[in-house]
């Protein structure tokens, strides 16, 4: 069994990502289960500069917009909901968005990256009430820029006990020292694989145990086989995940990772 709980859909240039090609490769590469984050939620594109209509949507339209593509995958898709934390925080309407479909609805995803906004910032205290209120793991993207750098969402999470804390990419672009070394530091605070070396998830597993990591890839990021090549050609590294990672560590280990982490932890 595995479970993908960092994917995409949504249009933003030059990304185009459908429900499609999600199920196309949860079927391909027997994913059992995906969590999904629309990337039109983004506030900035990678030049960190303003996202224009219609690539930037707001948030609660969003949210239905993404509601309405996953009502139909119940029991394959789930959502994470996209965040606009540089210039929107959780309002009436969303909160009851939340409630009426809580059935799909398994955490709350952040992006400091392309809102250039830290996540222990004071003004994001309501995110973290929500995700309490509800019991919403957070998952935000680290790496980057400053703001979306890991100790800041070290900072949200010592401040937020009762929330669990994904720390996506474990600082993407990085060796990821810094992030390995604040996930042993508190119970709350989780790292996840997306484009995460195998080395960086077998010494976590090292250090802490495989219950400290949860399997994520961004697909469909490359297109619809983001999970066997990337937009070159050159093989995926998830390729290694389902093949190679299974020689570096225990059978436990391997299933904690790649499924029983994400059922213990959004309840699936």
């Amino acid at each position: 069994m595995i479970i993908d709980t960092h994917a995409h859909i949504g249009t933003l240039p030059p990304f185009d990502m459908t429900i499609e090609q999600v199920l196309y490769s949860m079927d391909k590469y027997s994913i059992d289960f995906t969590i999904l984050s629309n990337i039109e939620g983004a506030e900035n594109d990678h030049q960190q500069n303003p996202v224009p209509p219609p690539y930037s949507k707001p948030q609660n339209q969003l949210l239905r917009e993404t509601i309405e593509a996953v009502r139909p995958y119940p029991d394959r898709l789930g959502i994470m909901p996209w965040l606009r934390i540089q210039h929107e925080l959780p309002d009436e309407e969303f909160v009851s968005l939340i409630k009426e479909n809580r059935d799909i609805i398994y955490g709350l995803k952040l992006h400091p990256f392309h809102s250039l906004t830290a996540p222990d910032e004071e003004r994001l205290e309501p995110i973290y009430r929500l995700a309490a209120e509800f019991n919403l793991p957070i998952a935000s993207h680290t790496g980057g820029c400053k703001q979306a750098m890991s100790p800041h969402l070290y900072n949200a999470a010592k401040r937020h006990p009762e929330v669990k804390f994904i720390m996506v990419h474990m600082d993407l672009g990085t060796d990821n020292s810094v992030a390995l070394d604040l996930l042993g530091k508190l119970p709350n605070l989780y790292g996840d694989t997306t484009w995460v070396p195998v080395s960086t998830t077998v010494e976590a597993i090292r250090r802490y145990g495989s219950e400290k990591m949860l399997f994520g890839t961004d697909n469909p990021i490359d297109g619809k086989d983001t999970l066997l090549h990337n937009r070159t050609g050159d093989r995926s590294l998830y390729q290694q995940y389902f093949n190679e990672l299974r020689e570096l560590i225990s059978v436990d280990d391997y299933e904690n990772l790649m499924y029983k982490n994400a059922q213990r932890m959004f309840g699936l």
